[in-house]
């Protein structure tokens, strides 16, 4: 299953209009970490179905994006819920790690 991706649009409609709560993966295609990180997201995101988005951003498509939230390399996978910005993880991630922060944020 592939993430749905994000441009400027969707992504106030997704995180700030609908204030669902989701991750959005922001990644590059030519980073080799991100193509270790995104499919780890992309088996979690059935287990969460209907409960918690599982959402990408490509940077080289979307820099306004990925400046606004300032921030430095890629993958940063970052969490919200009702809007609000929610925290993030950096770099290469485990499931289990990316599982607790969404307990967390949906705690």
């Amino acid at each position: 299953m592939s993430l749905q991706q994000l441009n400027s649009k969707s992504f106030e409609e997704i995180i700030y209009d609908n204030g669902e709560p989701c991750l959005a993966v922001f990644s590059r295609k030519t980073c080799h970490v991100c193509k270790e990180v995104v499919p780890v997201l992309e088996e979690l995101a059935p287990k969460y179905d209907g409960n918690f988005g599982f959402y990408h951003v490509d940077v080289e498509e979307n820099k306004a994006l990925y400046q606004r939230f300032s921030l430095k390399g890629v993958p940063q996978i970052l969490f919200f819920n009702n809007g609000e910005y929610k925290g993030k993880i950096t770099g290469k991630v485990e499931d289990e790690q990316v599982e607790a922060k969404i307990a967390e944020v949906i705690g």
